[in-house]
């Protein structure tokens, strides 16, 4: 296989990620492949098949200078391939000024302390004020383009109320190898990641594990632990330590703990399901804490005014590593407790 740019003949190592024509040669060992296959393959790991399947859909790719439509092409030895990379589209929705607390940025990605209350994507009722419209503005021409497109790649979400770190891609590559470490738990790379959770109720075990398959509840907005054979059940583990305990063992229905949750798979609220699933709700959970509500009333004060006043699930994500998608190198990322968490926490303390 050869290939050059035209517009930079000697700019071989980021050719990828910049506008202009590409040509390539297939060998022998090409023959029989798909199209689609073939280009991924030669074009690295700044280019996913899918990016690769949208470009041929939009006529920017010709073997022997005729356009082909079709990724299922079979390849020919010999074959030659023109790509045309377009310049990024600009980015939708919108950049806003909204300020992020950023704990490390180069080129590839860039690793946040998000806060509570901040909604990670636009959607129904939250078209603006995200964080990716905060990371928009934020990197600006810094973004080289996910799929084509100005704007971040988010490959894992905190739920509004959760606050903490999280890392998100400004390139095809990083989004690509990202996805995958996610998407695996892990299991074949660096990926580490561990949540602190103000739960009611203590434990009867310094720690242990929750491994029951999650789907949607009743609702469809919620989640539920479901029997594993139902078509929608993921496999779901959650594995919890019991850091401390808060009031008298007897009094149950004055205590709590904090404990840290630690992910081997990353499922929708999984850490909220998985300790009401046990008896131990986040504290402040309004989804999946509303049996719990009323043991705020048997408080003392202040710190039954803190609980009942506290407007979210008291859950944070402190740590977050992963191997760098460039260097290959393990980053690892810690972001204390937030100030509202602190303090509730530190109420349940003084019991």
């Amino acid at each position: 296989m050869s290939a050059h740019n035209e517009d930079t003949p000697e700019l071989i190592g980021d050719r990828f990620i910049r506008a202009g024509s590409i040509m390539l040669e297939a060998s022998a060992d090409a023959a029989g492949q798909r199209l689609d296959q073939w280009l991924a393959s030669q074009l690295g790991p700044d280019m996913s098949r899918s990016r690769v399947q949208m470009l041929i859909k939009q006529g920017a790719v010709t073997v022997g200078g005729k356009m082909i439509d079709e990724a299922k092409r079979k390849m020919i030895a010999g074959d030659s391939v023109s790509v045309v990379m377009p310049e990024p589209e600009p980015a939708e929705p919108l950049g806003e000024n909204i300020t992020l607390d950023v704990l490390y940025e180069d080129d590839e990605l860039i690793v946040i302390n998000k806060p509570a209350g901040l909604v990670v994507h636009p959607g129904a009722g939250n078209w603006t004020g995200t964080l990716v419209n905060a990371l928009i503005h934020h990197c600006g021409d810094s973004l080289s383009g996910i799929g084509g497109v100005r704007r971040p790649g988010i490959v894992h979400r905190l739920d509004k109320e959760t606050s903490g770190v999280m890392v998100v891609a400004k390139t095809d590559r990083a989004h690509k190898a990202l996805s995958e470490a996610f998407a695996d738990h892990g299991l074949t790379g660096d990926l580490e990641r561990a949540y602190q959770a103000l739960v009611w109720g203590i434990p009867q075990r310094p720690s242990g594990t929750v491994d029951a398959p999650l789907g949607r509840a009743a609702d469809r907005v919620r989640r539920a632990v479901v029997p594993s054979g139902r078509d929608d059940a993921r496999h779901a583990i959650t594995h919890f330590t019991v850091q401390e305990r808060f009031g008298e063992a007897q009094q149950a229905f004055a205590t709590a703990s904090l404990v840290e949750c630690r992910l081997e798979t990353g499922r929708t609220h999984q850490i909220r399901v998985h300790m009401a699933h046990i008896g131990h709700p986040v504290v402040g959970d309004p989804d999946y804490g509303q049996a719990f509500r009323t043991k705020a009333n048997r408080l003392p004060d202040p710190l039954k005014t803190l609980v009942k006043a506290f407007p979210r699930q008291a859950l944070h994500a402190r740590l977050l590593a992963f191997r760098h998608p460039a260097t290959h190198l393990t980053m690892r990322f810690e972001a204390p407790i937030p100030g509202d968490m602190e303090e509730l926490v530190s109420g349940f303390r003084k019991l």
